[in-house]
């Protein structure tokens, strides 16, 4: 390898560490990003590219009842005025201000093509027109009233807002959807009207909880609609952590189609749910056989939404067909709530309901009390002024005579009247005609006017209470505007709990049910077949493998394996491999420890009692219903000491329990001495010099102890016969009746 090169050298050179050079770039990125882009501020729920949209079109008078423009022009003024970035961008900004079933109250109105809740885009921008909603004129109300700071634009020729006076609870009310760089922003939409209610609690009840706050606002309010199924308890944890998650699933309807049948009909479908993608995924899963209570999808929409489904047959129950639907599409979806948002306009904060209301109520006031000050500073102006009117109307001769002769009148007016220079500049201006008589009772009337309006404004300024009052007053007419009668402020998202399907399986509904036929292996593989089965034998195995069971159950059966190491492991029916090949190992689709046999294998069946035991006869009898395990890993039942592993696992119905090991003793005892546990090591069962337990069976005395042998014959030894084998649990036991099998087993 040469030697690296030296860079050259020279004055101009700068020796800047990667390091800090990379972090320094990278966070005026991420401050950029999370300042300027993607977070909200809290006080208009606006992010600047919204700000400036909307700013742009009041520039160009597009208010409530203007008539239309054109979209581009809009676009144009922001990226060249106030947004320096891409036209479509700013475009795509425009438009989801004006899609009503995006915005739950749109701040734009658009005449043309603005997309649908298809997922189809918005015409361009030349052919589309937009205009301001009320809305929108609520936000920007006093802009020009110096209600809020200004800043220079990204090249110093011109100036924007850096917040909007918002009389509207906009960040609540729209919600809003951000990724920044380290945090993201998800705030779901809110009823205007019980934003305002709240507000106006949280007024007159400044330590108001979120948990009170919920009398007002119960949760979101989306502009698709839905049913929110999220239990009160999470949405007032939500509310005071400002962190958490809304339930939200389509609202559906059955309608009666006769004979017995009928469909399920869905009019709504869950916020930011594209309807076309929806369908087109119900469909694939209808095709791939993952929705067997599902017989059809049709869309029958037009402007209003109306999606068909059509059950498989009619004695199917529609509540347990839609609540399967719910379970594996986007008919029901969590919308996340994470109100990170700019507090003040400048520090990213996560804030709960009511520091989100107190965030906006503040906003409000400091509006107030600036557009209230610069009124004042107006009025005052024009008292002047007034004032130095009423004057002249005294002696209008002599103000003739001084204007007519004198070559500098203005000084002269001042001097002769005593007025400010403000005064004589304004009586200069006056115009003749405006000299009449009336015109001084119209001064006068003025003056009183303004002096009233004058006192009111000084009042409110020294009074907090006024403030809040005239604020509250604000807020009472922003919710006469959307209040619960007006179409808009009409609440669409509603609340239910989710229905009881009592003891029925949606995991089951969710596979077609067949009769299937599963065969394991000597070596562990498992495959199976379809029906039932009754003649197994000619199944071909790997290599020197051969058949160790068999036995019939359904696609919808849970299969239970029992590892060496006293886990459980569970494994569906519907995906066990098919029967045309040699079928997959167990331990493919189960962790089952290196070195740990299978034990046992068999058909899951709810509420049976079993006997699991170890090798040295340590066991206890547990329910089936504690058995299965949600994870490849399997649930441990049967705890083991060092060098001791699980031996076997029977049903455990019967009276007496008839136990064998390998030292060829025999015992039986009664099964009430055996404890039920859910998980543990279990009792002595039977003692062993050397060897450990082979076989155990549990029977109902009365009726005595049956086995079969080798060839399959039934041995039945009565109960008067077993008297010399039964007594208590832990015994040795003695060698077993005449007749029992050399395999030391029950079953042959």
């Amino acid at each position: 390898m040469g030697k690296p090169v030296e860079p050259p050298s020279g004055g101009d050179i700068e020796h800047i560490d990667l390091r800090h050079a990379l972090e320094e770039r990278y966070l005026a990125y991420a401050l950029s990003t999370i300042m300027h882009r993607a977070l909200p501020d809290a006080r208009d729920g606006l992010k600047p590219v919204h700000r400036r949209v909307l700013h742009a079109m009041r520039l160009l008078r597009l208010d409530p009842g203007a008539a239309f423009k054109k979209s581009a022009r809009v676009v144009g003024d922001v990226i060249g005025k106030y947004h320096p970035h891409g036209d479509q961008s700013v475009y795509d900004a425009l438009v989801r201000l004006a899609q009503d079933f995006a915005q739950r109250y749109p701040l734009v109105e658009g005449q043309g093509n603005f997309g649908n809740i298809d997922g189809d885009s918005a015409a361009a921008m030349r052919y589309t027109e937009t205009r301001l909603t009320e809305v929108a004129r609520l936000l920007l109300e006093g802009i020009d009233e110096d209600a809020v700071d200004f800043r220079d634009t990204y090249d110093g020729s011109e100036d924007e807002p850096i917040v909007l006076p918002a009389a509207f609870p906009n960040l609540l009310a729209n919600g809003s959807q951000g990724i920044a760089v380290g945090m993201a922003t998800s705030i779901p939409p809110h009823n205007a009207a019980e934003l305002c209610d709240a507000a106006l609690y949280l007024i007159t009840h400044p330590n108001t909880t979120a948990q009170q706050l919920m009398t007002f606002v119960p949760g979101p309010d989306f502009p698709t609609g839905g049913i929110i199924v999220e239990s009160q308890e999470s949405i007032a944890e939500t509310y005071r952590t400002g962190r958490g998650a809304f339930r939200l699933r389509a609202r559906w309807h059955k309608e009666d189609t006769g004979r017995g049948g009928f469909v399920a009909v869905v009019t709504e479908i869950p916020y930011l749910v594209q309807k076309s993608r929806l369908i087109e995924k119900i469909a694939e899963l209808l095709n791939e056989r993952k929705l067997p209570l599902l017989g059809d999808v049709r869309d029958e929409s037009a402007e209003d939404v109306r999606i068909v489904f059509e059950p498989k047959t009619r004695n199917i129950d529609p509540v347990v067909m839609m609540e399967s639907l719910f379970r594996i599409t986007e008919l029901e979806t969590r919308i996340p709530m994470n109100m990170n948002v700019l507090s003040g306009g400048l520090v990213p904060k996560v804030l709960g309901l009511p520091e989100a209301l107190r965030e906006w109520l503040d906003h409000r006031r400091d509006v107030l009390l600036r557009r209230s000050r610069n009124r004042l500073g107006q009025i005052d102006k024009r008292l002047e002024i007034l004032r130095g009117l009423l004057i002249v109307y005294l002696d209008l001769d002599r103000v003739i005579k001084i204007i007519r002769e004198k070559d500098e009148p203005k000084a002269e007016l001042i001097k002769a009247f005593d007025l400010t220079d403000n005064q004589a500049e304004a009586i200069l201006n006056t115009r003749l005609r405006s000299l009449r008589k009336l015109e001084e009772m119209e001064l006068k009337k003025e003056l009183d006017t303004l002096t009233a309006e004058k006192s009111e404004i000084e009042k409110l300024l020294a009074s907090d209470q006024v403030q809040w009052k005239t604020i509250a007053w604000e807020i009472r007419e922003v919710k006469k505007k959307f209040g619960p009668e007006t179409k808009i402020g009409k609440r669409r998202s509603t609340f239910e709990s989710v229905p009881d399907t009592g003891d029925i399986d949606l995991d089951e509904a969710l596979v077609e049910r067949e009769p299937i036929t599963v065969v394991i292996s000597k070596m562990g593989w498992i495959r199976a077949l379809k029906g039932h089965q009754q003649d197994v034998s000619s199944l071909q195995f790997k290599g020197d493998d051969s058949l160790q069971q068999w036995f019939h159950a359904e696609t919808t059966t849970k299969i239970l394996v029992l590892g060496g190491d006293g886990k459980v492991f569970t494994l569906d029916a519907a995906k066990l491999p098919g029967g045309r090949g040699f079928g997959d190992p167990i331990r493919l689709m189960a962790d089952i420890e290196e070195g740990a046999d299978i034990v046992a294998v068999w058909p899951h069946k709810p509420d049976v009692k079993f006997l699991v035991s170890s090798n040295v006869a340590r066991g206890f009898i547990v329910n089936a219903n504690d058995l299965p395990a949600n994870t490849r890993k399997g649930r441990q039942i049967l705890n083991l000491d060092a060098g001791e592993r699980a031996a076997l696992i029977v049903e455990a119905e019967g009276d007496h329990c008839a136990i064998i090991g390998e030292n060829r003793k025999m015992l039986i005892f009664p099964a009430n001495q055996i404890p039920e546990m859910t998980r543990g090591k279990g009792v002595r069962l039977q003692k062993y010099k050397d060897g450990g337990v082979v076989d155990a069976r549990f029977f109902k005395l009365k009726e005595g102890l049956t086995w079969q042998d080798s060839a399959g014959r039934t041995f039945t030894v009565p109960k008067a016969e077993l008297k010399d084998w039964i007594g208590n649990r832990a015994e040795a036991g003695r060698l077993p009746p005449k007749g029992f099998p050399k395999s030391n087993r029950f079953s042959g």
